[in-house]
């Protein structure tokens, strides 16, 4: 599978996949036909992270092919990475917490013959050992098969599940703060107090059409326990006034202008932020790395197709602008905490209106939160 960098391919992608096999995603979707068949699933998930496309505009394209109710399945797979984040949102602490947490894990583990096997796909696990390599080939993983790997990693291999997640946020071209933590947490037992998520053999067998056998786990393992309660933070997410000719910041996660509530806004200037592995504290493949800089100079060319003075600058060149400085917001992660460490003040955020909208609704679990979904796909048709 290849994932093409530009937004061009994203949209190509999303015609294709509305078009020919939106029909009987919602009966096929947990099925993993294996790496070189995904034609039941989307895909879309690289560029829905990085701003290619936007959750609204899938979501519109779908209702245009299909109604509500025959849609509904893969609209609120759309939506879980607007749920995740906004939960993160509010309870920004789990984020910095599993930093520190993963800190010391890797240094525990950084002799442990288990954990080099399982990164290395040399585990006694056939099914394991091939996502390892589908994943670091690919960069991508189908949904069913990244739960089933989370629950192995934590459960079977008795590995630290932030050590999993870090494995994942290296090589997945998908990888998010909010998408990928929580869901590890969710998997262990953590993110929901008392409930995790145990693959079995014959749910593996069912929905990889009996690719593997002699699938030998431990399906009655307990979930992992936290004493860690995390209260909500109320945040102010609100927008600045006047934003005329000030620059602007545009990081990884909000890569298509055109699209973004700020596009008829006129700027000084629009700079693309590069975020590399020496500001980073998960450190990513350089297949990653390479993706997000191509999406990023996709998006400069289509910047200045349109006129837009922009420019492409490293993460550490943001304290050199000493104007003041609007940036579309990075969501909780990486980008936002060079910023916290940097001390760079000077910057104030600009937030979606489907974020600012649809937070509110992130307090509780996601099945609270599909209950709104109709009201906020509503609120932007």
């Amino acid at each position: 599978m290849i994932f093409q960098a530009s937004r061009a391919e994203a949209v190509e992608k999303l015609n294709h996949f509305i078009e020919n096999n939106l029909f009987g995603y919602a009966k096929l979707r947990n099925f993993d036909f294996g790496p070189d068949n995904k034609s039941n699933i989307s895909c879309l998930s690289p560029y829905i992270t990085h701003g290619i496309i936007n959750e609204l505009e899938v979501i519109d394209k779908s209702l245009k092919k299909f109604s509500f109710t025959k849609n509904e399945k893969f609209i609120q797979e759309i939506l879980w990475r607007v749920y995740w984040k906004g939960w993160l949102e509010l309870r920004p602490n789990v984020w910095s917490d599993y930093l520190i947490e993963l800190k010391k894990l890797r240094e525990k583990f950084k002799d442990s013959q288990n954990y080099q096997n399982a990164v290395e796909g040399k585990t006694s696990i056939e099914c394991f050992n091939e996502w390892v390599n589908e994943l670091k080939r690919n960069n991508y993983l189908h949904n069913h098969a990244r739960m089933w790997f989370a629950s192995i990693w934590i459960f079977t291999l008795e590995l630290p599940w932030q050590l999993g997640a870090e494995f994942f946020m290296k090589h997945l071209y998908d990888g998010d703060a909010a998408s990928n933590t929580l869901g590890w947490r969710w998997v262990a037992g953590v993110q929901t107090k008392g409930k995790h998520y145990l693959a079995s053999e014959w749910n593996i067998k069912k929905f990889t059409n009996n690719r593997f056998n002699n699938i030998k786990l431990n399906e009655n393992a307990p979930p992992k326990t936290s004493e860690k309660i995390y209260s909500i933070i109320k945040n102010d997410f609100n927008n600045p006034q006047n934003l005329e000719d000030k620059n602007l910041l545009v990081f990884e996660n909000n890569l298509s202008f055109e699209l973004n509530d700020f596009n008829n806004q006129k700027f000084k200037k629009i700079f693309l932020i590069v975020n590399k592995n020496e500001n980073r504290s998960i450190k990513l493949s350089e297949k990653v790395l390479k993706f997000k800089f191509l999406l990023i100079e996709d998006q400069k060319r289509r910047l200045e197709e349109k006129s837009h003075n922009c420019e492409i600058i490293e993460s550490n060149e943001i304290k050199n602008i000493n104007e003041d400085i609007y940036a579309l917001y990075p969501n909780v992660g990486e980008n936002s905490d060079f910023i916290k460490n940097n001390n760079l003040m000077n910057i104030k955020f600009l937030y979606r209106k489907l974020d600012q909208f649809s937070w509110q609704y992130c307090n509780k679990g996601f099945f609270n939160f599909k209950n709104f979904i109709p009201k906020i796909i509503s609120n932007f048709n």
